[in-house]
């Protein structure tokens, strides 16, 4: 959440407070609810959890529901507690900032697979092993920390430490608003956004051209091309919260009377949405995590129908 945000909060009369407040965490409950389907349905069947690809879609449904955890809790407290002790909005600003970072790192890592599955298939079951896909979600973690630990690394140097005694507005613009966290900020998103679009359009080329290649199951190639422009439109989402602070500058001054307005919107777009959209662009096309939806509904459906009969 950036400061803008939290500083036009408190002029908030309290009805739009209430409604916004409202909207944030029913969409917060309706996602994490929706991933949460399928998070009980990968541990169901052995045909996910044993499964490389299955496995990262499901890192990135959790770190979704993470995510969205956070950002929904940090919207809340900008309004409901505005003195947060130090050390607990490091611990959640930190978290953020890693399963922000998280969500492309993870695209990435899906389109990999895909590549490797179309481009390389005799070698796929001997890379994408469910060992070495555990160990890259702990690589992804790893570089998804690291700016949320320079972050914190950078304040420890140039801020006092009685900092860490005091409350605070629980923002990452207001708290890490030296110069050095900003040209870091820059730094970091602009070399994690290059690395995921090369990746991203490379796979993306590569499973292209064996395409077109391919005298037999050219379907499944065409699936993978179709799967990594999803996971390139995923990725444009996934920046909007990049250019949200710039949006604000923008229009702020323009319509100074709907500025509260228009920081809402951005937060929807850049946090939310995107989290929203996952499970629909991934999930629901996927044919065995369809099965399993059908048919739990379908058993809820026939479970429903057998009780009020029985009444």
């Amino acid at each position: 959440m950036n400061y803008t945000m939290v500083q036009n909060n408190t002029k908030d009369r309290y009805e739009e407070a209430f409604v916004k407040n409202f909207i944030i965490v029913l969409l917060g409950i309706t996602i994490n609810c929706i991933n949460g389907v399928f998070v009980f349905i990968f541990f169901r069947s052995s045909i996910f959890y044993n499964d490389p690809r299955y496995i990262l879609y499901i890192h990135l449904v959790i770190n979704d529901m993470l995510m969205v955890c956070i950002t929904v809790s940090l919207y809340v407290m900008s309004y409901a507690w505005r003195s947060v002790p130090v050390p607990f909005c490091i611990i959640l600003l930190m978290t953020g900032a890693t399963t922000h970072k998280n969500t492309p790192l993870t695209l990435a890592g899906m389109a990999i697979e895909r590549y490797i599955a179309i481009c390389k298939p005799l070698h796929h079951s001997q890379i994408c092993t469910v060992h070495r896909t555990y160990i890259l979600i702990s690589m992804i973690w790893g570089a998804g920390v690291i700016p949320g630990l320079a972050d914190l690394i950078i304040t420890l140097i140039v801020r006092p430490l009685s900092l860490f005694t005091k409350g605070t507005l629980c923002s990452s613009t207001y708290l890490y608003n030296t110069p050095y966290n900003e040209d870091k900020s820059k730094v970091i998103n602009v070399f994690y956004t290059a690395v995921v679009w090369v990746i991203i359009v490379f796979t993306y080329y590569r499973v292209l051209v064996t395409a077109r290649k391919a005298t037999s199951d050219k379907s499944s190639a065409k699936k993978a091309q179709n799967t990594i422009l999803l996971h390139g439109g995923q990725l444009m989402l996934c920046m909007l919260s990049y250019i949200t602070p710039l949006i604000d500058m923008t229009f702020a001054p323009l319509l100074p009377a709907q500025w509260t307005k228009i920081t809402f919107l951005n937060y929807l777009l850049g946090n939310i949405v995107p989290r929203l959209l996952t499970p629909l662009i991934y999930g629901v096309r996927d044919k065995h995590f369809y099965k399993h939806i059908k048919r739990i509904f379908a058993c809820r459906f026939f479970n429903v129908k057998v009780e009020l009969t029985q009444k």
